[in-house]
């Protein structure tokens, strides 16, 4: 990792990362990410784009991959969400970062893919709901539905069908899972 970057997110030895009461840990053969209603959070508080992962890895693998992309990352906002999505997050974030841009970082499986939906959704204050019908996912709000096949919805594609405009992006890793498994294998 680059010393830019772990100044950027003030990473130690240890790479342990604060989620309120609860920790974010990675080292050689494990990395436990909490299940937990807080956040991580780094960067900039004014920040005009906030990037939102799963984890603070994540993030940070993100960043170091793209940072040609993003050559000044101190003007960002970084929010790592956990292993599971709750409402209470999604109300912090749209509350608190109400006039920025948002890119989604999750991974480029199904269940990133949902992430992104739901996440974006709670943040454009969207009411939402997810089924599975066979192979198919269906998306329902304010009386509409529209069905995709499970391994081909994307937030793109969500917006698309239900006529919505929004400051929301996602990213994904082109031969990875993640960004992190991007960031592991090129270091390889």
């Amino acid at each position: 990792m680059p010393p830019e970057i772990q100044a950027l997110f003030s990473v130690t030895d240890d790479l342990l990362f604060s989620y309120g009461e609860d920790h974010e840990h990675y080292g050689e053969g494990f990395h436990k990410v909490p299940t937990t209603i807080n956040l991580w959070v780094a960067g900039n508080e004014t920040a005009a784009e906030v990037i939102i992962s799963y984890s603070a890895m994540e993030a940070i693998a993100f960043i170091a991959v793209n940072r040609q992309r993003y050559p000044r990352p101190e003007l960002l906002a970084f929010i790592a969400i956990g292993n599971r999505l709750h409402d209470e997050q999604i109300r912090w974030i749209r509350d608190r970062f109400r006039k920025s841009k948002f890119t989604l970082v999750f991974g480029s499986d199904m269940l990133g893919r949902v992430t992104d939906i739901k996440l974006a959704a709670g943040i454009k204050a969207i009411p939402l709901r997810v089924y599975f019908v066979g192979e198919r996912l269906m998306f329902s709000t304010k009386g509409q539905y529209r069905i995709f096949d499970k391994d081909k919805q994307t937030l793109s594609l969500f917006f698309k069908a239900f006529g919505i405009r929004a400051r929301i992006r996602t990213r994904k890793p082109v031969k990875f899972l993640t960004f992190l498994d991007q960031l592991k294998n090129e270091n390889n």
